[in-house]
């Protein structure tokens, strides 16, 4: 069976963000907000394997690509208000750029085979 590279990585950004939260001193509503959003970032991928149509294969990718995007954010104000160094936010932000790339390229290919 080939591995899921989506999955692992979506697997790893969540284990690396709660690690992260756990470490870090910020306000709980952000710390909150970046756990919410990179769990949810796995969850959908992981909900998008069993989907009922290639429809709901679709939407669960477009929900995670956007809670990417958000996680991306958080890491943003994160490193900006010097709670995180550079190195930490830039192997973060990588991280969500593969994922978003994937997940991208993934909801292309699913549209133009869904016709």
């Amino acid at each position: 069976m080939p591995k899921n590279y989506l999955l692992i990585y979506s697997e790893q950004l969540a284990t690396d963000i709660e690690l992260l939260c756990q470490k870090i001193n910020a306000p709980s509503n952000t710390l909150f907000q970046i756990r919410k959003s990179s769990s949810s970032v796995y969850a959908n991928i992981r909900e998008a394997n069993y989907a009922q149509s290639k429809a709901d294969m679709i939407s669960k990718f477009e929900i995670a690509l956007k809670e990417c995007s958000e996680t991306e954010g958080w890491l943003k104000l994160l490193f900006n208000t010097k709670v995180i160094n550079e190195e930490t936010f830039r192997t973060n932000r990588n991280l969500c750029g593969r994922i978003q790339r994937m997940l991208i390229a993934s909801c292309k290919t699913l549209k133009k085979n869904n016709i």
